[in-house]
């Protein structure tokens, strides 16, 4: 590995969303003021995703009384605080530009019903679920008690 390839991994974000085209989210980026730093919410539908690594960055889409705004982030980029997937949009198309064209509800989208498998991160590990196992021991013990009857 060489050293810009090391110092792009120190750089990138840990863990990111797994975004495409057509999903709606809310990004939560940092906004300075004067001497204020504050917290401004992006929401919208992902028209494109482009680069990879430490250049990947996606282009959201909305529309507010009638004007349409479009904004780039880049995702691994400091001022980003957080991004929400709200909903897993169902297109065929790599880039939604589109979209532009259509109004109301002729730009909606359908919400993807079976979603993309995300890994595990490497720290996490998938504990078996307490209340299923408490469900498990209280109906056994209801089947002791049958039998006694």
């Amino acid at each position: 590995m060489n050293v810009i390839q090391q110092l792009e991994k120190e750089q990138q974000k840990k863990k990111t969303p797994a975004l495409r085209a057509g999903d709606t989210v809310r990004v939560h980026a940092k906004v300075v003021e004067g001497t204020r730093e504050r917290i401004q919410v992006f929401e919208g539908t992902v028209i494109r995703v482009t680069g990879g690594g430490l250049r990947r960055n996606f282009t959201v889409r909305r529309v507010t009384h009638g004007v349409g705004v479009e904004r780039t982030f880049m995702i691994h980029s400091p001022r980003i605080d957080k991004i929400d997937v709200l909903r897993h949009g169902d297109v065929r198309q790599g880039r939604l530009y589109y979209l532009r064209g259509k109004v109301g509800r002729e730009a909606r989208i359908r919400e993807r019903r079976r979603l993309v498998a995300e890994a595990p991160e490497q720290g996490e590990v998938e504990e078996p679920q307490e209340e299923a196992v408490e469900a498990g021991a209280a109906e056994a013990a209801g089947e002791v008690e049958e039998a006694k009857a």
